[in-house]
């Protein structure tokens, strides 16, 4: 053991002090000579490696060792912090692989969530009770996250009942990238009239070429994100962190302890990061926070690139080690407009334009001379197919390629793509959107074609690298479980059945894609994902057990304590002093106060 032990020392010693110390702290906790920084025992403690155990101890953020009470409970002195697990489960940290959320923590407090609510009766009564309380100049928005076959009524809102609902106050509900819906104050507020041009979508008109209120996402989303960000922000800073603030408090109470940002449109960096990044030097994330940078300006992606890759640097994992948990990966998911193969399952696949390889390459090009590592949202395999034109064509033509790349989504990609996507060194970060929209996507392609969208299967038997997520939070809920409901059930949260058997996961494959698998699209896959010595301690201690619970129950899991790297971020119940007590949302009327996040009793 102690020669073993060595060897690792010295394979680390070139990543630095910190990374020395993490495999010292391992050496001294198996010869027993230290005593760790936090126990926990009488736990049903899952690993990927080791299968199940009854305890691990914590030592400089990171696992010295794991095994049963009475191995554990050596390393106890009078400073050790010990949590009795009693009896329930303890898993790896999740990690989403593809989520949006540094830009949802600066719109988390304006936003009502429907998250998780069973009836549009329930929806709509939320919308009126909020209505009451917001203030004259503000709306009331339900942004992403919710499906109509969600509701026992099965279908969307009417104009007229969010008129009901909402008589004076604007209210905006967006369904995915595919509709929205407006009431009349909030045509109103917009000053939306016959005469209006409108970008890129549908406006319903009434029989005066009055619009309704009804927005549809034909040929693209335009006209959703427009009148979306014709909406009011929050105030101020305060509110802005405030907000964020509440949402990574959100999104670790679910079990989540690692969050990689896509992007997003309309969302510009450094601008837009700086709460987050004030957040991280202050050492108050409640997440580990990998981003990669989207190019939110059509036209002029390759100069933002230019400019960014000359001011920004990917981090080293001597920089992780030194504790920073918010840092650059690389470029995307966007990369350049004429490569966004719009999704929208309700409507006909898009044809990418003719220029598209022109200006995807010399892009590509420039992230890998910097050793930027690239990912790119790709829905359909036409669109695959091309992407990995310009990849291969780089490939050949030698120089700079980086060690891995990430294709988005890939819903209908197909076996010949996948293999080359193997062959390249690529990885696939597949999302939950078909939860929200299987029966959509049934409909518009039929049900053989939904029950391998995505083809997870495949994908495993070609050894790809795999992560799963939600692409949080316009699209699919941010909530973990219902991703993981529906891999392991293959049904839609309305109960549809749209995945084969074949392409269904069983519980532990599908924690690995939301935690050791995950951990590959940060570069951080020999430094977390699961509980073995060594590695982050990143976990979470579930209120249910997730390896036993009916599969209906699994949305309902949600985290008593979450741990990242030693320090507990949130806790509920009889551990809710462990951690920092949450502030109220600012401002006072925003629906967080009132509704929270993800609605389990709703």
């Amino acid at each position: 053991m102690k020669n073993t032990i060595k060897k690792q020392l010295k394979n680390v010693l070139l990543l630095g002090s910190a990374a020395a110390l993490t495999y010292t702290s391992v050496a001294k906790a198996q010869d027993s000579k230290i005593s760790a920084d936090l126990i926990v025992r009488n736990a049903k403690v899952f690993s990927h490696k080791s299968g199940f155990k009854e305890a691990f101890a914590v030592k400089n953020g990171v696992f010295v060792k794991v095994g049963t009470n009475d191995e554990v409970m050596k390393l106890k002195s009078d400073s050790t912090k010990i949590i009795d697990a009693k009896g329930r489960t303890v898993i790896p940290g999740l990690t989403d692989t593809h989520h949006h959320p540094i830009r949802a923590g600066l719109n988390y407090n304006l936003e009502l969530r429907w998250d998780g609510v069973k009836s549009l009766k329930e929806g709509l009564k939320m919308i009126k009770e909020q209505a009451a309380r917001t203030p004259e100049g503000q709306w009331v928005r339900v942004v992403g996250g919710w499906s109509p076959h969600q509701f026992k009524e099965n279908r969307f809102p009417t104009i007229k009942e969010l008129n009901e609902a909402s008589p004076n106050r604007p209210v905006f509900v967006m369904y995915l990238y595919s509709k929205a819906f407006l009431n009349e104050a909030g045509v109103k507020a917009l000053n939306y009239t016959k005469d209006t041009k409108f970008p890129d979508g549908e406006v319903e008109l009434d029989k005066n070429g009055k619009p309704t209120g009804v927005l549809t996402a034909k040929p693209n989303a335009m006209v959703l994100y427009k009148t979306l960000g014709a909406t009011p922000k929050l105030a101020n800073r305060d509110e802005e962190r405030n907000s964020t603030v509440l949402y990574f408090n959100e999104l670790s109470r679910l079990g989540l302890t690692s969050v990689i940002d896509a992007g997003g449109g309309g969302f510009f960096f450094p601008e837009d990061h700086r709460i987050a990044k004030e957040l991280n030097d202050e050492k108050k994330l409640a997440l580990r926070i990998p981003f990669y940078l989207f190019a939110p300006v059509a036209g002029k992606e390759l100069a933002d690139y230019e400019r960014w890759t000359k001011s920004a640097h990917p981090e080293s994992l001597h920089d992780l080690h030194l504790g920073s948990h918010y840092h650059l990966m690389g470029g995307g998911e966007n990369l350049t407009a004429a490569a966004a193969d719009f999704e929208d399952f309700m409507e006909p696949r898009p044809d990418l334009p003719a220029n598209m390889e022109a200006e995807l390459k010399p892009i590509l090009k420039l992230l890998f001379k910097h050793q930027w590592i690239f990912r790119i949202h790709a829905t359909y395999d036409e669109s695959i197919a091309r992407i990995l034109n310009v990849v291969e064509e780089i490939k050949k033509e030698g120089g700079a390629f980086p060690d891995r790349f990430i294709i988005d989504h890939a819903e209908t990609v197909s076996y010949k793509n996948l293999q080359r996507i193997k062959s390249l060194g690529g990885g696939i970060s597949v999302q939950d959107r078909l939860a929200f929209q299987g029966e959509e996507f049934a409909k518009q392609y039929g049900n053989k074609k939904a029950e391998t969208a995505p083809p997870i299967a495949d994908m495993m038997a070609l050894n790809i690298p795999v992560g799963s997520g939600t692409d949080a939070t316009r699209v699919s809920s941010f909530n973990p479980w219902v991703s993981l409901y529906w891999h392991v059930s293959g049904k839609t949260v309305g109960g549809f059945k749209h995945m084969s058997d074949r392409n269904r996961l069983s519980r532990e494959k599908a924690l690995y894609i939301w935690t050791k698998g995950a951990a590959w699209f940060s570069k951080e896959e020999t430094l977390k994902g699961d509980i073995v010595e060594g590695e982050f301690a990143d976990f979470a201690l579930l209120n249910k057990d997730y390896f036993t619970v009916p599969e209906a129950q699994i949305k309902d899991i949600s985290s008593d304590l979450t741990v990242v790297g030693g320090e507990v971020k949130s806790a509920q119940k009889e551990y809710s002093e462990l951690a920092p007590k949450a502030p109220r949302a600012l401002p006072e009327w925003s629906p967080v106060n009132f509704f929270g996040g993800y609605q389990h009793n709703r």
